[in-house]
């Protein structure tokens, strides 16, 4: 009973408060015109076709109609398919049973194990902390790595970057972070991966060791843009969650590039 119950709320907790509609009047490429409805940019929509309901997001306006792009394929769209939004789509839910799992961008467990009920509503997007009062970077952090701490000493909320050429270990180091850091939690971000090299980076470089002090937050090359961009806000909203607990947390995004890449693809769709 209790676990109907959690089901219950966690539903509860996601579903809007309202429902507006609108329909499509055009599809060019990556972008769906529609009549509405009329929600932010960054809102969640779903298109209705057929028995399918495809998740999508709203990239801006042109003159009185909407631009929409989905999260997945377009097939079965056509002129007039109803899409509607919801009032809570910028939120997500997170909390410590996503530790030692594997998500997508929307959040839902591709692992193969159990599925996560309950948790906390957390923003999606938040604002950037305010330069004059974020903390100073003063403490050492050890990040497991003898090389590393020696001569490329981090602290703690500091950013780093590694650049390197394809097949040369970026990964294997990150994956060596994970396991070997003295974070409570990591959150990893793979973003615009292959999918192989999915599996490759979790059973062979982070292992289960790392695995199960880490949210790992997957989209994968052959999704679309908009997934891979959420996927970084999401993993970002995790690690931000985290800490707001007061724990030592390493958020890893691979690959910024990528990300960028997605970005841009999204700006060339809108024009």
């Amino acid at each position: 009973m209790s676990e109907l119950f959690e089901k219950a709320l966690a539903a509860t907790k996601t579903s809007g408060r309202y429902e507006l509609r609108g329909t499509v009047t055009d599809v060019r490429g990556l972008v769906i015109e529609g009549t509405g409805p009329f929600v932010p940019v960054g809102a969640r929509v779903y298109i209705h076709s057929g028995k399918r309901q495809i998740p999508a997001q709203v990239v801006g306006f042109r003159k009185d109609k909407i631009l929409v792009m989905p999260f997945a394929d377009t097939q079965g769209v056509s002129s007039g398919t109803e899409i509607t939004a919801s009032a809570s789509s910028s939120e997500v839910v997170v909390s410590e049973r996503y530790l030692g799992r594997v998500i997508n961008a929307l959040g839902d467990p591709i692992d193969g194990g159990a599925p996560i009920i309950g948790g906390d509503l957390t923003p999606l997007f938040r604002d950037p902390p305010n330069p004059v009062t974020r903390s100073r970077i003063k403490q050492y952090f050890d990040l497991g790595v003898r090389a590393m701490n020696s001569f490329l000493t981090v602290g703690v909320g500091q950013r780093v970057g590694i650049m390197a050429g394809s097949g040369v270990g970026k990964s294997t180091l990150l994956g060596m972070i994970a396991r070997h850091s003295k974070s409570d939690i990591n959150v990893i971000g793979l973003v615009g991966e292959r999918g192989r090299e999915v599996r490759e980076f979790i059973e062979r470089d982070l292992g289960p060791e790392g695995l199960k002090r880490s949210v790992v937050v997957v989209a994968t090359g052959n999704e679309s843009s908009l997934l891979r961009i959420r996927a970084a806000f999401l993993a970002t909203a995790f690690a931000e969650y985290f800490r707001d607990q007061g724990k030592k947390v390493v958020l890893m995004l691979d690959s910024v590039t990528r990300l960028a890449m997605a970005q841009r693809e999204i700006g060339l769709a809108i024009g």
